[in-house]
Order: C-alpha cells, then structure tokens, then sequence
C-alpha cells in the first residue's frame, strides 16, 4: 500500500470544552470552530479535533506525542505558561532522557497525556 497522506488528526476528548479549549489555545494552538461542540485546533500544519465528550476510560488511556526540534526550549517555553496554576489537573513533568532521545510530559485538563519528544540524530 502507497500512503500519500498529508495529515493524521487524532480526536480527542474533553473533560470540561471550554476549559480544554482555552488549554490548547495558550498552549499555542490555533483554533477553527467547526461545530459548537467541535474544533480543529493546529499549529504549523498539525493538529487534532478536540470534542465535547467524555469517556474516562478512553481519555484517561490518551496519549498523544508531538515531535518538536528542541525539547529543552520547549520545556522552557511550556515553564514559563505556568499552565498548572492556571488549570486544575494540569501536570508538567520535567524531560527524561532515553537512548532514543529525549522528551517531557504535560496532562491536560481532562488528563489526556502529551509526550513532546526530540529524536537523537545518531
């Protein structure tokens, strides 16, 4: 099979839509409407729906990694939005070092995992 894919959206769910929505936009993401109840949320092309549902076993079995170019700037970045004071649940997790590269963790609101990872170059 040839894949020619341009995107992969995972969807997501919400806890609290609102509070969730506000996350992902201090987090840097832009945010496209698409229903009420719905939305498209990106950042330089990637991106994934956040929806108003909310299933604990399947958000508290979410996780989700984003590649970034430099984990130590984006832990910097993501220490400096203070995101756990301002959102109750929210936890940042300081980078761990693999033999595969590096990565921190954050819990969004709902308690959905990000991993935002860095890959060695050798």
């Amino acid at each position: 099979m040839n894949h020619k894919a341009l995107s992969i959206r995972p969807f997501i769910g919400a806890k609290n839509f609102e509070i969730s929505r506000n996350f992902y936009q201090d987090l840097g993401f832009q945010e496209a409407v698409l229903e009420r109840n719905f939305s498209y949320f990106d950042t330089e092309g990637i991106g994934f729906y956040l929806q108003d549902a909310y299933v604990k076993d399947w958000i508290d079995n979410s996780m989700i990694f984003m590649e970034v170019d430099s984990v130590d700037r984006y832990y910097q970045e993501l220490l400096a939005l203070n995101l756990p004071s301002k959102y109750e649940g929210v936890r940042l997790s300081p980078i761990k070092i693999y033999d595969w590269g590096k990565e921190c963790f954050l819990h969004d609101p709902s308690g959905i995992l990000w991993h935002f990872g860095e890959f060695s170059e050798s």
